[in-house]
């Protein structure tokens, strides 16, 4: 049985492999992802800055691509590329 890869969720997965965290001096954590510029969430654990990084890392990548913003291309995955359309035959 073939393996079906989601481009959109190899590419959250590879950002998150980028990411670097801090814990502060309150005993919080604080993530960011230092290719995508903006992308920075804390938390009271780290576990729960982890998730919240991973929610604002998939929201900011939306939002770029609806405006058109230029992201950060990663182990070979381009989202900036105009997507290609086929010619469909009629049915």
């Amino acid at each position: 049985m073939p393996v079906i890869r989601y481009i959109l969720s190899e590419y959250v997965e590879q950002m998150m492999a980028q990411a670097v965290y801090d814990k502060l001096e309150d005993g919080t954590f604080a993530g960011r992802i230092p290719p995508c510029k903006g992308v920075i969430a804390f938390g009271n654990t780290l576990r729960e800055c982890e998730e919240e990084l991973h929610s604002t890392l998939e929201d900011w990548i939306l939002v770029g691509l609806k405006l058109g913003h230029p992201l950060p291309v990663i182990g070979g995955i381009d989202l900036n590329r105009e997507p290609t359309r086929e010619q469909m035959d009629a049915v």
